[in-house]
């Protein structure tokens, strides 16, 4: 791939922006190539947990404009097919079988806060500056406002999806696009020791199972949420993954998963 690098490596797998030069922003290229990634990810039994960061000043700058601007000759079908094509990612991303851990050390605005957004958890450095500056050049947050509601709740959706305001990491935090603030120097290490702790301490099906939770049950009215959790609850409790567990707990012998 041209504008994406992966690697695993102790059952952490890496997804990396590596459009440097363009501040890692959202073409037609490099939606399809992370969309490939992801996938390739889910898949690879290698990996159990995947970190989203980037190479540069900027983990991503949202859209290409010049990108954009091409496609003001296109069609409303190619529009929508190119529409559809970063929905399936960000759709990909929040859907994934596997925890997905945004890095970000450095600005996330537009597309690109759109990218952590659907992620699992984020880390921030403190310099971050994150933003959904669409409605400033006459665009629309379609696709990541369905995101924002369920993370953001609508009044901090309203505010930052109105406004198009920048926001610092502190205020990211607490709207709740970013779960953690650390240090340039210690964002790396400390992204690794929390994806190390899931590798090493949780079930990959509880994991699969519980994102999978969460998401369904925001569509669904109390009773039928309820319904589906106990449904859950069983299918859970006779996968190999709960029995490994419980017997290992009782025998009081460390779980290796």
């Amino acid at each position: 791939m041209e504008y994406v690098d992966y690697s695993v490596s102790n059952r952490l797998a890496y997804i990396t922006l590596n459009r440097p030069e363009k501040r890692n922003a959202l073409n037609d290229k490099l939606v399809k190539e992370l969309t490939q990634a992801f996938k390739f990810a889910e898949k690879d039994e290698n990996a159990k947990v995947i970190v989203l960061n980037a190479l540069g000043d900027s983990f991503c700058a949202g859209a290409d404009l010049a990108y954009l601007k091409s496609l003001q000759s296109f069609t409303f079908e190619e529009n929508l097919a190119d529409s559809r094509n970063l929905k399936d990612l960000f759709h990909l991303i929040y859907n994934l079988k596997k925890v997905v851990i945004a890095q970000v050390e450095g600005h996330a605005i537009a597309g690109g806060a759109g990218l952590a957004t659907v992620c699992d958890i984020v880390f921030s450095v403190p310099e971050a500056k994150f933003g959904f500056t669409e409605v400033k050049i006459g665009f629309v947050p379609a696709i990541v406002s369905i995101f924002a509601i369920r993370k953001f709740r609508e009044s901090w959706t309203k505010r930052l999806l109105l406004t198009g305001d920048i926001i610092n990491s502190s205020e990211a935090k607490e709207c709740g696009i970013v779960n953690f603030i650390k240090d340039k120097d210690a964002i790396k290490s400390e992204v690794k020791a929390f994806a190390e702790n899931l590798i090493n301490n949780t079930s990959s099906n509880s994991l699969k199972l519980t994102k999978k939770l969460i998401a369904e049950i925001q569509q669904k009215d109390l009773n039928s949420s309820l319904e589906y959790a106990s449904e859950l609850n069983a299918t859970a409790r006779k996968s190999d993954d709960c029995k490994k567990g419980i017997n290992s707990f009782l025998n009081k012998e460390k779980i290796n998963w």
